[in-house]
């Protein structure tokens, strides 16, 4: 319902009202994720193949000055999340950042919202399958099997869990968290290990020494660290799924504020250290993109098995961000087919209280993915990410807007806010989305996938456009139907 609807109803609602859910996608969900699901599911966006697997060629280019970078792109990304987390306080819904953009900025908002988010998770749900299909064949015994057999067999498997129940979704990603979790702890402390007895690693005895021989903390200029920024910001991409796990779990007041607050120490010592120690082990020029650092650390001293271990939690990761994805579009779609703004079966919903039409829909396009990289195998991965990068600047931005718009309704006595806030609105959310546009700027300097995907904001503002102008007469009509229903 748009927010010119939304205003018109309260004026001339009755009690009874206040039963309704405030979105109509919110009915029929089930309550079943409990508070240790969703402090995992916020600290299992946080930690992906962004830190286990992207943090090697990131350091190689920049050095340990990465440490600042993690650490700056990990506040506005808290800054983003601390802002949902007031919302969800306020109105909790699965629809999360599509709801509130329906309130906030009305019908055009949500529609864009969501498709951009869809745009989000389907892209990187084909990154995800592909490299899955990858690390599995890290392993003989898998060689022999055809990449795109492995890839339908993880997302038959993700999808069956995620068409399960709600509660299954989250024991898995409870698991997959517990196990990146694991073994960050403990590469963090056989590198204080190292560092306590001067271990020598690669032939480097670890410490400041390490630093400062090989070009100090930026050892290759300051422009270097501005330019991975682009990079590292995506690395906390699905931190927002805690604003849709919420409409599924019985005391968001009580588990959302504990898991937003419990993001900002888990970045500061999982990103942060960890870059930090590596930086302190070798130099940066011993990292490289096609190896995880901490790999390189492990082989350095002679673990064995180094090389499987991280291949595992890796392949771990990737599984946990496409289960993720299915769980946040189902949702999303659902809210958004309410509305009438997606396709009528992606409002659908099992016995089990899943909405299964929008999981299936997302399934589809990674089953494309297939496809994709069956024809560009060498640039499938590369051009993903950054069409998914697109998605997430969009969606962070607009719960930023949505922010901005909700305390100033707040200020004008129409809403009321929770004690759970964003402090120094709106320089925070200002500062949050100028920053994210500085991001995407800086996605030109690369020539070879990066600019090509800014050239693609047009395209993908005339697809919307077009969408919109097909959609927008059903929007109308599901709006009137729910203020009729609201006025009686």
């Amino acid at each position: 319902m748009s927010k010119e609807a939304v205003e018109s109803a309260q004026a001339t609602t009755h009690p009874q009202v206040a039963q309704t859910p405030a979105d109509a996608g919110d009915a029929g969900y089930s309550k079943d994720l409990k508070a240790r699901h969703v402090n995992m599911i916020a600290i299992g966006g946080a930690i992906g193949t962004g830190l286990l697997l992207g943090a090697g060629g990131r350091l190689h280019n920049a050095g340990p000055a990465l440490a600042l970078a993690y650490l700056v792109c990990g506040v506005f990304a808290f800054f983003v999340v601390r802002a949902l987390g007031e919302l969800v306080l306020y109105r909790p819904s699965s629809g999360s950042f599509v709801s509130y953009a329906r309130e906030f900025l009305g019908e055009k908002g949500a529609y864009v919202a969501g498709w951009m988010y869809f745009l989000n998770w389907s892209t990187t749900g084909i990154a995800d399958i592909t490299a899955i299909a990858l690390y599995t064949h890290y392993w003989s015994l898998f060689t022999s099997i055809p990449q795109w057999v492995l890839a339908l067999i993880a997302l038959a498997v993700v999808l069956a869990v995620n068409l399960i129940s709600v509660k299954i979704f989250g024991e898995m990603e409870f698991w997959f968290a517990i196990i990146k979790v694991a073994t960050i702890v403990g590469f963090m402390l056989i590198s204080i290990f190292l560092l306590a007895t001067q271990h020598k690693v690669g032939g480097h005895t670890p410490g400041l020494s390490v630093i400062t021989d090989n070009g100090g903390v930026f050892p290759h200029g300051v422009m270097p660290v501005v330019l991975v920024m682009q990079g590292v910001i995506f690395a906390y991409a699905a931190l927002e799924l805690v604003g849709v796990a919420a409409g599924e779990t019985a005391e968001p007041e009580k588990v959302v504020p504990r898991a937003v607050n419990s993001i900002m120490w888990r970045v500061g010592l999982f990103y942060v250290g960890s870059v930090v120690l590596l930086a302190l082990l070798l130099p940066g020029s011993v990292y490289s993109a096609d190896q995880s650092p901490f790999v390189t650390v492990l082989s350095k001293i002679g673990v064995p098995a180094a090389g499987d271990v991280m291949n595992l939690v890796v392949l771990t990761a990737a599984m946990s961000s496409l289960n993720s994805g299915l769980y946040s579009t189902g949702r999303i779609l659902r809210s958004m087919a309410m509305a009438g703004s997606a396709p009528k079966f992606t409002a659908r919903m099992n016995r089990s209280q899943v909405p299964y039409g929008g999981i299936l829909l997302t399934c589809a396009v990674c089953v494309l993915g297939v496809g994709l990289n069956y024809l560009v195998p060498s640039q499938a991965f590369e051009i993903v990410l950054n069409v998914a990068s697109l998605g997430i600047i969009s969606t962070w931005v607009i719960i930023m807007l949505c922010h901005i718009l909700f305390v100033r309704r707040a200020r004008a006595g129409l809403v009321a806010r929770p004690h759970f806030q964003l402090k120094f609105s709106p320089v925070t959310e200002i500062a949050t989305i100028v920053f994210l546009l500085v991001c995407l700027g800086m996605m030109w300097n690369d020539p070879d996938v990066g600019r090509k995907t800014v050239l693609l904001i047009p395209v993908i503002a005339v697809m919307l456009v077009a969408g919109w102008f097909g959609v927008r007469r059903r929007v109308g009509r599901n709006t009137d139907r729910e203020l009729s229903e609201l006025t009686k």
